[in-house]
């Protein structure tokens, strides 16, 4: 009897040992391209982008990659090109090589140099050398990049580690987009959207003729092919603001209505998703105008640090415009924080003596905030981290001591 009960307790451990190695082996190959660059904000564009273009299914598919991501600034450069999703979609998959190379690999490169072959060569869309990139270690620790049909020298340097996986994935930061003129191509076509039409049809007609009758007009008109999403006021919205939009400057007014836009394409889900800051069309270079993407349950709401404006219907949601009617005009904190700041209240005048006899009024102070940790509302993102990249993370001390009291207990039968 007693050796049956130690067969089986041995058993059982070794059956949990190799459930324990089964699932850490599975987890380090998962990878979630999306969910690492999350913690990131200044990738959130190229973020968005990977997922508008469908490539970031594929990065997630593949065991061993290299992707090369850009900041928002550098994302900036790519949109300011309007280029259809397609041809961005083309350029993305360029920074996408199809090896593993983390910092390590990229300063011991053979020869110092490498080609490396792209998610956009393995489309088969690309033709001759197209589709590679020279990766080259430079002089003082640096290392560039440059796509083959570049035409020749350095586009891109490495700036620093985002996430290493080895030998699964790795994330690295580069200086800028890598250029390819085929990858590029071809070039966008006429918009067949007309965006102020559907906002007149659909109760934004305000809001669309003051957008025909500003500059802020071909703003919009020239992110259409490359992505736009676009909060327009309802009519009664738009109507109550008229008189402080007719008292701004000209370039305020142009502001003010580009920053109702924003130069990607968002989907309704997404925007819930999604939530944080947001760069506008307004947004250029020192002049932040950027605004707060906040969800509670259903509802989508915008907040500007001035206004809070909620969303209200959908009146277009296809790549790649999308169009939101909102029940508030967006004020940025740029042009309407000072005029909206509260004046102080006036000191109360000090009170005459009164008879000993009478008595004082107690005034309770308002409970002050909690500064616990667990009120903080980064708390749960510092949970939900830990999780990050659709792969557990195991600490390999703390596994291996879960090893060692599994094998004296063993020892203990």
């Amino acid at each position: 009897m007693q050796l049956r009960q130690t067969a089986a307790a041995a058993a059982a451990v070794v059956l949990s040992l190799s459930f324990l190695l089964l699932l850490l082996t599975s987890t380090a190959k998962a990878h979630n391209i999306t969910h690492i660059l999350e913690k990131n904000p200044e990738f959130s564009t190229f973020s968005h982008y990977l997922t508008v273009t469908q490539l970031a299914p594929e990065i997630n598919r593949r065991e061993t990659i290299t992707v090369c991501a850009v900041d928002n600034a550098g994302m900036s450069d790519l949109l300011a090109k309007h280029l259809s999703i397609g041809g961005i979609r083309n350029v993305l998959s360029l920074h996408v090589l199809l090896d593993y190379f983390d910092a390590k690999k990229l300063h011991q490169i053979t020869d110092g140099t490498a080609l490396a072959a792209t998610m956009y060569q393995a489309t088969g869309e690309a033709t001759g050398s197209a589709g590679f990139v020279n990766i080259t270690d430079l002089k003082g620790g640096k290392v560039g990049f440059s796509p083959q049909d570049s035409g020749g020298g350095v586009s891109a340097t490495f700036v620093k580690t985002v996430e290493a996986i080895p030998y699964n994935i790795s994330v690295i930061q580069i200086s800028s987009i890598l250029p390819s003129p085929e990858a590029e191509a071809p070039a966008p076509g006429p918009s067949q959207t007309n965006i102020t039409a559907l906002m007149s049809a659909h109760g934004c007609k305000v809001f669309a003729e003051t957008l025909l009758a500003n500059p802020a007009e071909q703003t919009f008109e020239t992110n259409v092919e490359s992505g736009l999403t676009i909060f327009c006021p309802g009519d009664d919205a738009m109507k109550g603001f008229l008189p402080k939009f007719k008292n701004l400057t000209a370039d305020g007014k142009q502001s003010l209505l580009e920053f109702h836009g924003m130069p990607i394409y968002q989907t309704l889900q997404g925007l819930k998703s999604s939530n944080g800051l947001a760069n506008t069309l307004a947004t250029d270079g020192a002049r932040r105008y950027d605004f707060t993407v906040q969800n509670d349950g259903t509802e989508v709401t915008i907040v500007t640090g001035v206004a809070t404006a909620k969303i209200t219907n959908t009146l277009v949601e296809e790549t790649p415009v999308a169009i939101y009617q909102v029940n508030k005009v967006l004020m940025p904190k740029e042009l309407f924080k000072a005029a909206l700041t509260p004046t102080p209240a006036p000191a109360p005048a000090p009170e005459a003596d009164a008879p000993k006899s009478s008595k004082k009024k107690k005034h309770k102070s308002p409970p002050a905030p909690s500064d616990s940790p667990a009120d903080s509302p980064d708390a749960d993102a510092d949970v939900a981290d830990q999780t990050a990249n659709g792969a557990v993370r195991f600490n390999a001390g703390g596994f291996g001591a879960v090893i060692l009291c599994m094998w004296f207990a063993f020892l203990q039968l």
